[in-house]
């Protein structure tokens, strides 16, 4: 038997067929037909099919002339993965050229160019890749796209959404796309995902945003906008929800119709600009109950030059913190201070606490998300024209990250 055959395991009187997986143990190890594994000792196994010695070549889908044309960049994540059956774990293998073959209804909606920028899981992010691939999205318009997907694993994605909203003022659609389960899974949201995003990727929508399912059955994607979508479960295929704003809209799957439920930016109301630059030394800091804020002379020594603080409720931290902010505030770093609670408002206005820290220098996120204030703080420092104006600049709403007022129902 070889890694990658199909085998029939009996076990107590019961038969299980599945794909041989690697083990450490004297277990057999076989991946079922619903995509789950399981171990056995075996009574007796069977080898019921090979494994293929060669890679299938992806088929090439059909473009039709009469259609838009958009690019898929493929950053890797899970919507790009498959067992590996050298490991047993989930990789990113698959090109963009393999999405693009393995769901024929992107035929229906647009041509392709396909472009693998990475093939990295999202956990491998970081300020460089965000920049390159804002400058990648931006080559692709000025060559001729007229929307563009991103597949990028659903961690980090959120991060690299508020990024390249940030960094790019886009006349077409940008759509960041993902899966929390792969392609080679029965449950998996790979194929629905992608065919929503292509979707966005050809509407009226010309802003950066993230497409993805709106419930746990495959009906309709919710299209949220960039900066203001978190990731709030682990493995629900609808874990990504709009923070402090409704969803720009929802996409349903069945007729590939467009519901709007809030403003955005249309196709063609701004050229194309790329503010390509950002400063990675910032740091987010979670306050917790007794935590030391000597980690605030760390970062100092380290030459950080921007720190956000997930406060508590409205925004607070603990009193001996104070002194810790102003200390960073007089030497050059903005601190900006968002809520753990994700949902409503900061104001450090209420109690005496919240109105040293202002005293000490913090800046109020508003209702920004901690990552999305993080991200943004990256992007004024190194495009602002003095600290002082990226001081300025952060409560003030530049990517639809920041509201006027907080709904109750958002």
């Amino acid at each position: 038997m070889e890694l990658g055959d199909r085998v029939a395991v009996i076990k107590g009187g019961m038969r299980y067929e599945g794909i041989l997986m690697p083990s450490r143990s004297d277990h057999v190890v076989i991946k079922l037909s619903n995509g789950y594994n399981i171990g056995l000792v075996p009574d007796s196994i069977e080898v019921l099919e090979r494994a293929q010695k060669h890679e299938k070549q992806p088929e090439q889908i059909r473009m039709r002339e009469d259609l838009p044309l958009v690019t898929i960049i493929s950053t890797g994540g899970t919507i790009a993965s498959k067992v590996d059956y050298r490991t047993g774990a989930v990789t990113s293998q698959f090109s963009a050229e393999e999405i693009i073959s393995a769901i024929p209804e992107l035929g229906d909606i647009a041509r392709y160019h396909a472009r693998v920028l990475y093939t990295i899981l999202s956990e491998n992010m970081r300020a460089e890749y965000w920049i390159e691939l804002a400058r990648a999205v931006a080559e692709e318009i000025q060559n001729g796209a007229e929307g563009v997907v991103i597949t990028h694993g659903t961690d980090t994605m959120t991060y690299t959404a508020a990024a390249l909203s940030f960094m790019l003022r886009t006349p077409v659609p940008v759509v960041l796309v993902g899966s929390q389960r792969s392609s080679d899974r029965p449950s998996s949201d790979a194929a629905m995902n992608a065919i929503c995003a292509s979707t966005v990727a050809v509407s009226d929508i010309a802003e950066v945003c993230v497409v993805m399912h709106g419930s746990t059955s495959d009906d309709y994607c919710l299209i949220h906008r960039g900066t203001r979508v978190r990731k709030m479960h682990t493995s629900r295929r609808d874990a990504f929800q709009s923070i402090n704003h409704p969803p720009i809209g929802r996409v349903d799957y069945t007729t590939r119709r467009i519901e709007i439920f809030s403003d955005y930016r249309k196709r063609g109301e701004c050229e194309l600009q790329l503010f390509d630059r950002l400063e990675p030394r910032c740091a987010l800091i979670k306050y917790f109950p007794g935590a030391d804020p000597e980690i605030f002379n760390h970062l100092i020594e380290l030459g950080y030059r921007g720190i956000v603080i997930e406060g508590t409720g409205l925004g607070h931290v603990a009193t001996d913190w104070i002194p810790f902010i102003k200390k960073a505030t007089d030497n050059g770093i903005p601190v900006v201070v968002a809520s753990q609670c994700l949902r409503g408002r900061i104001c450090d206005r209420v109690y005496d606490t919240g109105r040293d820290m202002l005293a000490a220098g913090a800046i109020e996120a508003e209702d920004m998300l901690p990552e999305v204030a993080l991200v943004k703080l990256m992007w004024l420092l190194a495009n602002a024209s003095s600290l002082d104006e990226a001081r300025d600049m952060i409560s003030k709403p530049l990517a639809g990250e920041i509201s006027g007022s907080t709904s109750m129902d958002v």
